[in-house]
């Protein structure tokens, strides 16, 4: 007879696991056994929860874009100003909980994953949606019509920290947040 209560705290723990795991191989590499061992259950109950390591991934992500959205909702509460809501999103993308060398890790494969794999291209639309949404609607009252370029510009860069991050031996939110506010200071009037 199954725990009543149990599968949420089960599903987390995979999900949690799966960010681990994946993080430490820097691929997604690994197998179901390996993702449940780390959650310390069976292969089989992970299997019984998610179905494919690939779906365990998937939570995962979605997890982390949760994560991405909520810190982004809370550096944006309370401001106003266009820049003040610029910093924020920038803020937010590299906050400490976004920028773990797991969630990195994540976010590269996630990229991998989502050119062969339509859910996880779907997600990774909504993200990209979200940002540029996000952006435009801080930089359309600083910049008008250059807003659209520089929010894709923006995108990318903040993208293009991530991937260079999960390249690199040491991964620094400070310098990657700074390196995206110069850009901005450039572009703005």
């Amino acid at each position: 007879m199954p725990k009543l209560g149990a599968e949420p705290i089960r599903k987390a723990a995979l999900i949690n696991a799966a960010i681990a795991t994946i993080g430490r191989a820097g691929s997604l590499d690994v197998t179901v056994a390996q993702i449940a061992r780390e959650a310390g259950m069976s292969s089989a109950l992970a299997h019984h929860y998610f179905g494919s390591k690939e779906r365990i991934f998937l939570a995962a992500m979605r997890h982390i874009l949760t994560q991405y959205g909520d810190s982004t909702r809370a550096a944006l509460r309370g401001t106003v100003a266009p820049r003040d809501r610029l910093r924020a999103i920038v803020r937010a993308s590299f906050d400490a909980a976004n920028f773990e060398r797991e969630t990195i890790a994540a976010w590269l494969n996630f990229y991998a994953l989502a050119q062969v794999d339509p859910e996880a291209a779907r997600l990774l639309r909504v993200y990209h949606r979200r940002l540029a949404s996000n952006l435009l609607a801080a930089l359309r009252p600083l910049t008008g019509p250059a807003a659209e370029a520089i929010a894709r510009t923006l995108g990318a860069l903040i993208d293009g920290l991530y991937l260079r991050a999960a390249l690199s031996e040491a991964a620094d939110a400070a310098v990657a947040e700074q390196t995206t506010l110069d850009y901005l200071e450039k572009v703005l009037p």
